[in-house]
């Protein structure tokens, strides 16, 4: 096992080896050889003998007055705040960084803090502009078939992604799909103590260009796909800086695995070269794209609410049920599937883990107690993501109206407000603009947005408070004979609103289609 203990020599070496100290780290009233055990960057979670880090535009120096207090032995920060926060803590050790270096310094820092779990752990990562989530959550639920697999809270694996956070230790609701580093590295360390392993993490671009996962090596990676998201003056300022965060999730891994469905596909193997080993797997037969499969799926079927096909491995070939609808699963199937493989897993453990895998908030079918509405509650929330959401749908659900309850959030990705309203509008019969992590916007104006890029002849209207849209999405739903399939969009299984700076608890969209369809059998008639 890896080393769980540093000093702060140490920490000091590291940085100089690195080119990213500033000057010599000042040692009033403590040993150079005390241990850190641990590193963080919220002062909520400092504890003793770790190593706070001084981060980000907001940051307060009454933060690290609050670390100090609970027990921090030392501090890092950037050069620009070195004299401020000298003046708050004088006798606590202090870590100065260039300005520029920060974050990567933050990276390298936390993974030594924290004793390198990495080196302990199997550790999947799973980057795409789609369906990370769900891939993650079949390839959890495969591990905890297992003898020793226990339910949510109790999974033998642990997970890191934009659902929850789990590592044996804390279950925590998400607020970023990759965490800042001292908290990545601290749930790694957790899942080493509680022996919460493989685990299982989603991989974002912001991770990727931000240096959040510097220093961590994978047991191996995959590349899922890739779309036009995250494009806007705080995220990713174009497609190709976007693409190209996405594609050092290869500079992480040996072993690479790769969708041979994604778009761009010449450049992610040649990204990917770089790795030692190279798996494909297909979801559409054994050739995709010029290139033999290693992995792969065909005889796909659906029925209202599951989906059916055969999977091909070299070592085995066999027929495996999703107990979610959605036809695009099939490719996060085989993504799960190939990790599995590459572990050694019986198939039949990996059968019995898929049919069992529910992903919260993912292709989530609601059932009502009336069959004439149903709905599908889903993290949909960009161009690719609709693409394949409404395509697969129309053609499970034949003869229902489809009515889509979606948004846009506030301050990033603004490019969604034209490109949502534009592709739901080619399958949905009816959109209702509503809420959905405002920021520093207001609603209206989002809305507005939307419904003004709204294609002329296709029924549209706003509605900013989202209990209030989905109730009217209901009302919808019975104006005639025809049953309906209400999509809620873009929330999925969340249970708070991003509201200026805070999040503000609001009930999960399922919950609220359920509440609606309760009211509406109390005050209207039955068609």
């Amino acid at each position: 096992m890896s080393n769980m203990n540093t000093t702060l020599t140490q920490l000091v070496d590291l940085l100089k080896d690195n080119d990213l100290l500033v000057n010599e780290t000042v040692m009033l009233g403590r040993s150079s050889k005390d241990f850190i055990c641990g590193a963080d960057c919220d002062s909520r979670v400092a504890d003793h003998n770790h190593l706070f880090i001084c981060k980000g535009n907001a940051f307060k120096s009454a933060y690290l007055t609050a670390a100090v207090d609970a027990g921090a032995a030392a501090y890092m920060c950037d050069e620009s705040h070195a004299a401020e926060l000298a003046s708050v803590a004088p006798n606590t050790p202090a870590l100065v960084v260039p300005d520029d270096k920060l974050r990567h310094a933050m990276a390298l820092i936390s993974a030594e803090a924290w004793g390198h779990p990495d080196h302990d752990l199997t550790i999947i990562g799973i980057t795409g502009t789609k369906g990370k989530s769900t891939a993650s959550y079949m390839l959890r639920s495969i591990f905890d078939v297992g003898p020793d697999g226990r339910g949510e809270e109790g999974s033998v694996a642990s997970v890191i992604g934009s659902i929850k956070t789990y590592d044996g230790i804390e279950c925590l609701e998400s607020h970023n799909t990759t965490p800042e580093p001292p908290d990545l590295w601290r749930h790694l360390a957790h899942a080493r103590t509680s022996r919460h392993n493989p685990v299982v993490m989603e991989i974002s671009s912001q991770a990727l260009k931000y240096e959040r996962v510097d220093g961590l090596r994978l047991s191996a990676g995959c590349f899922l796909n890739i779309g036009h998201d995250h494009i806007s003056p705080r995220e990713h300022p174009t497609f190709e800086d976007y693409f190209a965060s996405k594609l050092r999730i290869f500079s992480h891994t040996n072993t690479a695995v790769i969708n041979l469905g994604t778009s761009h596909l010449a450049d992610v193997i040649s990204a990917a070269s770089r790795c030692s080993r190279l798996i494909g797997f297909s979801a559409d037969g054994p050739y995709s794209q010029g290139h033999n499969a290693v992995i792969w799926a065909d005889h796909t079927t659906s029925e209202e609410g599951t989906v059916s096909f055969i999977a091909h491995t070299p070592k085995w070939t066999g027929r495996f049920l999703l107990c979610m609808p959605g036809l695009f699963n099939v490719e996060n199937a085989l993504c799960a599937i190939t990790f599995a493989w590459l572990l050694g897993i019986d198939p039949q453990q990996i059968r019995t883990g898929l049919v069992r895998c529910r992903v919260p908030g993912r292709m989530e079918l609601i059932n009502s107690p009336d069959p004439h509405v149903l709905a599908i509650v889903d993290y949909a929330h960009n161009k690719l993501s609709y693409q394949r959401f409404f395509s697969s749908i129309k053609g499970e659900f034949p003869g229902r109206r489809i009515i889509a309850v979606l948004g846009a959030p506030g301050d990033k990705a603004q490019e969604r407000r034209h490109e949502l309203p534009e592709e739901a509008s080619k399958w949905a019969d009816a959109l209702i603009y509503t809420e959905e992590d405002p920021g520093h916007e207001r609603v209206e104006d989002i809305c507005a947005e939307m419904l003004a890029a709204t294609p002329v002849g296709q029924r549209a209207e706003i509605v900013c408070d989202r209990p209030s849209a989905i109730s009217r999405a209901v009302d919808i739903a019975y104006e005639q004979s025809r049953p309906a399939l209400i999509c809620l969009l873009a929330k999925g299984d969340e249970t708070d609103q991003h509201e200026g700076d805070v999040f503000v608890p609001c009930e999960t969209d399922g919950s609220l289609f359920l509440k609606a369809m309760d009211s509406h059998s109390h005050c209207s008639p039955d068609i």
